[in-house]
């Protein structure tokens, strides 16, 4: 398996890899001087072991993106051991699910979506590409989460909610209503703040 990226959040997918028994064949980086454990990444080449697979190990959603749509290797999928998801669940490729994520009958997770340490998403949820869950999120039933969208660490969202495009949820937040695209919520209940 490949890497791209070289930050906080690389080094737990290269550590999962690793205890996963998966051979990290090299770790690209537009950073030369980064140094990724034992290895130090190079530049992205479509050249080199263009037979693997590669995890975009960058946890900010526009920047997973921008790589996801410069790149020419294959995507792989990466699941921790420890997690536990029901078999009707779909996931698409490039998405990382942490440990202890639990994911519930008929969720449907898009492209290079990011599901964190101990996150839980219900039945019927739907998550679109390049979404990133932060650890410890509470998805309840039925919700829809638009691309590029980020839930801060520790929030929780109500059953039957639909959030938009490009949003951000505070952590520790609870969402009560849907939200637009574009839109910046937080607190209890959430509420959009103005930046």
């Amino acid at each position: 398996m490949l890497i791209y990226g070289a930050g906080g959040h690389a080094k737990v997918i290269f550590r999962m890899l690793i205890d996963a028994g998966l051979a990290v064949e090299t770790v690209f980086d537009d950073q030369f001087s980064t140094r990724l454990f034992d290895r130090n990444s190079i530049s992205y080449s479509s050249e080199i072991f263009n037979d693997k697979k590669l995890i975009i190990a960058i946890g900010d959603n526009f920047a997973r993106r921008a790589v996801a749509g410069k790149v020419s290797h294959g995507f792989g999928q990466l699941v921790h051991k420890s997690a536990l998801i029901d078999s009707t669940v779909r996931a698409g490729q490039g998405t990382v699910i942490f440990q202890q994520a639990i994911i519930q009958t008929d969720a449907r997770i898009g492209e290079h979506v990011i599901i964190n340490t101990g996150a839980i998403i219900e039945h019927e949820c739907e998550l679109k590409d390049f979404v990133h869950v932060a650890p410890r999120v509470t998805i309840c039933g039925n919700v829809k989460v638009d691309e590029n969208t980020l839930l801060g660490a520790g929030c929780i969202i109500l059953p039957n909610i639909s959030i938009g495009k490009n949003c951000i949820v505070g952590a520790g937040s609870v969402v009560t209503k849907s939200i637009s695209d574009n839109t910046t919520v937080a607190g209890n209940p959430a509420r959009i703040l103005t930046l």
